[in-house]
């Protein structure tokens, strides 16, 4: 009876265990898969680096790592500082504009065609009676400040969590070839001989996902960047790197550029927000629907609606980086569902690769 139960309390106590740490990790877990998912398709570079060092690990992984603070964590930083310096500041205008009851709506309402002239009279006639003015005010102050601090406290946990995974980051890059050698053997005791498939598999669709959703950020960021120097907007490095950030959200990036076209509109060029609004609807979203298919489609042929549910379910579930973790856990389980349905055969192992050089 004792033999007959002794797999089963074994079972129990593996799954207790990993039940444990998976809580007391819990806080931690979001950073920790973002630091994985960065090390997976950085790793060739890392290597590179590494051969370079002559073999030098601890140094590669510290140049690894502040390469990720410098390309990540220091413009999001900058982008969250800029955000909350702005509201502060446009509250401020707002509040003596009314206080010296200056404001006016814009002239270039009415130059809008069917609504533009219906709009400027009620912001013109709201604006000159100080009650309603007050009572609008009243409605919108809630909503308006959960906005606010909801978008603060994204960016500001999403500063904290990339911190994490680039100091997690350092010690996947320096211990990366001892944890190869245990999860392969650990693969090859649960799989057999199906494990270097899956390893391939969960290999090449993390670089795919990562390259797509990067990628495409940055691509997007180039050509804001060049739109708004044409069109004579200010802060072109800030509103770059927060088109970066905003492209990795769906509609995202309209926010970026939409505004630039209004703030042009306010300044009286017509002319110049009109070329803004094409630019950003042709070229800056349009490259969304080049660059990312082609990128992702190298590791992982992921659906744009699990695309879509991945970023705003990862959000939820893990906050800022949950922009990179939930695409790529899902398209993760999609490539291990068609390798292990037939679906989609990926790549067969190729053995010649040695385990301390080929990428996790």
């Amino acid at each position: 009876m004792e033999k007959r139960f002794q797999p089963y309390t074994r079972l129990a106590a593996i799954v207790f265990l990993v039940v444990g740490c998976l809580w007391v990790l819990r806080p931690f877990l979001p950073a920790v898969l973002f630091a994985c998912a960065i090390t997976i398709s950085s790793w060739q570079l890392y290597l590179r680096l590494l051969n370079r060092m002559n073999g030098h690990r601890t140094l590669a992984a510290t140049v690894m790592t502040v390469s990720l603070v410098l390309v990540i964590i220091l413009p999001l930083a900058l982008v969250t500082w800029n955000v909350a310096d702005n509201a502060g500041n446009v509250y401020r205008a707002l509040r003596d504009a009314l206080a010296s009851g200056t404001m006016v709506a814009p002239d270039w309402l009415r130059g809008i065609p069917i609504v533009g002239e219906t709009v400027y009279n009620y912001l013109q006639n709201l604006i000159s009676s100080r009650e309603q003015l007050i009572d609008t005010a009243k409605r919108l102050v809630e909503p308006a400040r959960h906005f606010l601090l909801g978008g603060g406290l994204v960016l500001g946990s999403g500063v904290a969590q990339v911190s994490l995974a680039a100091f997690v980051s350092f010690f996947l890059y320096r211990d990366g070839h001892t944890l190869l050698k245990a999860l392969s053997i650990g693969m090859d005791k649960i799989m057999g001989e199906h494990a270097p498939d899956v390893a391939d598999t969960v290999s090449r669709t993390v670089r795919g996902v990562m390259y797509g959703l990067l990628g495409t950020a940055l691509a997007q960021a180039f050509v804001a960047a060049v739109g708004f120097m044409i069109a004579g907007v200010p802060a072109v490095a800030l509103l770059a790197v927060a088109t970066f950030l905003f492209s990795l959200i769906p509609v995202g990036p309209p926010l970026i550029w939409g505004g630039a076209a209004i703030w042009l509109f306010y300044q009286g060029s017509t002319g110049w927000a009109i070329f803004m609004a094409v630019w950003g609807v042709f070229l800056i979203s349009g490259v969304d629907n080049v660059v990312k298919p082609v990128l992702i489609s190298r590791g992982s042929s992921l659906p744009f609606l699990l695309v879509l549910l991945g970023v705003l379910g990862g959000v939820i579930a893990f906050g800022f980086v949950g922009l990179f973790i939930g695409p790529t856990l899902l398209a993760v389980a999609l490539g291990l569902l068609r390798n292990w349905t037939n679906v989609n055969p990926v790549t067969p192992h190729r053995p010649g690769h040695e385990q301390g050089e080929a990428a996790p």
